[in-house]
């Protein structure tokens, strides 16, 4: 996608911008846990969860950090030279929704060692997307589309 597709991409530094914030409440959680901290681990990997629903449900465009980006990070950076496809990660967002959202359940049926294992495994993910740009939940939206479960993102 070029510059030019400006209404139908995203700048793909807003969704690592967003996996940084991710990935370093996800370290304080699985630090909360570790330390005995389980009730306050809990709700913050709550918080995480309901920040992939709000970017799985409302889309990636909508996401609080997205709104950050654009309006703090973005005005600062030069242009991006190709804007991304925003399918893949809004489903990547419901990837880390269901993968905390297990995490917050098992923790509250008392499963205390469920929340820091589920939170270190949405880490890994997170960290590998805002250092490295490689989206987990994005290679499984492709995987999905290459096998003929998901549909084609949809271009504008």
């Amino acid at each position: 996608m070029t510059p030019t597709d400006r209404g139908s991409g995203i700048d793909p530094r807003s969704p690592r911008f967003g996996a940084g914030i991710t990935a370093i409440l996800l370290l304080a959680t699985i630090f909360l846990s570790l330390v005995g901290a389980s009730v306050a681990a809990v709700i913050v990997l709550t918080a995480i969860a309901l920040l992939f629903a709000w970017g799985a449900f409302a889309g990636i465009r909508r996401h609080p950090y997205g709104a950050l980006f654009r309006r703090v990070i973005r005005p600062r950076l030069s242009a991006p030279t190709e804007l991304e496809e925003p399918t893949p990660p809004t489903f990547a967002q419901g990837v880390g929704l269901v993968i905390t959202g297990i995490g917050v359940v098992l923790g509250l049926i008392g499963l205390a060692w469920a929340v820091p294992l589920f939170a270190a495994l949405a880490f890994v993910a997170a960290f590998l997307n805002s250092v490295f740009g490689y989206c987990l939940g994005c290679q499984m939206y492709l995987l999905g589309v290459r096998a003929g479960v998901l549909g084609r993102p949809q271009r504008a």
